[in-house]
């Protein structure tokens, strides 16, 4: 008996070619953009590996748990790491970083989140590139959270290594990323002994063996569904428009906000500037004398199916996120989490107002 997902015909590199091509549109680049199969963590720690080594001054901007990891990978390479950390509820400036430069004007490789999905925060990148071209600093960009959420432009920004990946605003599968690469970082690359070759984590065995050979031999075989469903959901992006796409994401985001400031309670914002907050995602602060664990525990006891989640690590106590991306960034999701905190604020005692809530999100989506 045959089963349309198992009994797939192999993907051609054509067709693999394509969809990098459809990729790289999403992204407004002329730069060369390679698929690679794994989840995003793979272009993100293989593009530092390949780049950074002894030698290499980074600056690597913390506004999140992902710029820590960064730090690591880069210590790991032998770089030398300045670390510049902001508190996880504000973002980083431009002016912040130009002054890392003047206290290390040796400063080669600047690595940035651009919206940090765990903390709900989001940095001005066009703002930050400009600082970082002054310097002819390389500019690594984790754009996983915030591309189709927000605008994502490498060529614009200066952007030499920018990693995506489909499963937050792109509402795509998690098993693929892609990251679009420079001609001065993969000259990096070719020059740095430590990049790794010959390993899955290698970006210069797409480089030369997929790019420079015309894209018609693929290094490995390709994991189908997940090529087919990320070619399924850009297809969905370009119907629905990038551009409505990312308004909606706004809207959800606004939304979120203006119906959490109505319910009362005590729940707040993580993030304290709405400027600095990022559309993907929305962090709240739990009440003082609650636990945010517990409070998501009885929200999904109400409706399970609801995207909200605990914070991670040492703000899982305090920190609540609305994940309102992809499919999820709809006023009817923003009400309905909303709806289910107060229930369970309510229960804890705490009176808040539901349908003042109510009417914020509807007016704020408008």
């Amino acid at each position: 008996m045959t089963h349309p997902f198992l009994d797939l015909a192999p993907l051609s590199a054509a067709h693999f070619a394509s969809v990098e091509d459809r990729v790289a549109r999403l992204m407004d680049t002329e730069q060369d953009v390679v698929i690679m199969q794994g989840e995003a963590l793979l272009p993100l720690e293989g593009a530092i590996r390949a780049t950074a080594g002894p030698g290499t001054v980074a600056l690597n901007v913390i506004t999140g748990p992902y710029g820590q990891t960064f730090g690591d990978w880069l210590r790991d390479c032998g770089a030398t790491v300045h670390d510049l950390a902001v508190p996880f509820h504000t973002a980083v400036t431009a002016e912040q970083v130009r002054q890392a430069f003047a206290e290390h004007p040796d400063i080669d490789f600047v690595s940035l989140v651009h919206a940090e999905a765990a903390t709900g925060n989001t940095n001005p990148v066009a703002e930050i590139g400009e600082v970082v071209r002054e310097h002819g600093a390389l500019f690594y960009l984790d754009a996983v959270a915030s591309i189709a959420a927000e605008p994502v432009l490498p060529d614009a920004w200066g952007v030499d290594l920018c990693v995506i990946g489909a499963q937050k605003a792109m509402g795509g599968p998690a098993g693929v990323s892609a990251v679009s690469v420079s001609a001065r970082a993969w000259e990096r690359m070719a020059a740095n002994p430590h990049a790794p070759r010959h390993s899955y984590l290698s970006l210069l065995d797409w480089k030369q063996r997929w790019i420079d050979g015309g894209r018609k031999a693929l290094l490995h075989a390709p994991a189908q569904l997940e090529m087919l469903a990320l070619e399924a959901c850009v297809e969905r992006i370009e119907s629905e428009g990038l551009d409505a796409l990312m308004a909606r994401h706004a809207s959800a985001a606004a939304a979120t906000r203006a119906g959490t400031l109505a319910l009362g309670g005590g729940l707040q914002p993580y993030v304290h500037e709405a400027r600095d907050a990022a559309p993907v995602a929305t962090t709240l602060r739990a009440p003082a004398g609650t636990d945010a664990r517990d409070l998501v525990a009885k929200a999904l006891a109400a409706d399970p199916v609801l995207p909200l989640v605990a914070g991670g690590g040492a703000l899982a106590a305090e920190m609540i996120r609305v994940n309102h991306y992809g499919p999820q960034a709809t006023r009817g999701v923003v009400q309905s989490s909303l709806a289910a905190l107060g229930g369970a604020l309510a229960e804890a005692g705490i009176e808040v107002d539901l349908e003042a809530a109510r009417k914020a999100v509807a007016a704020a989506w408008e």
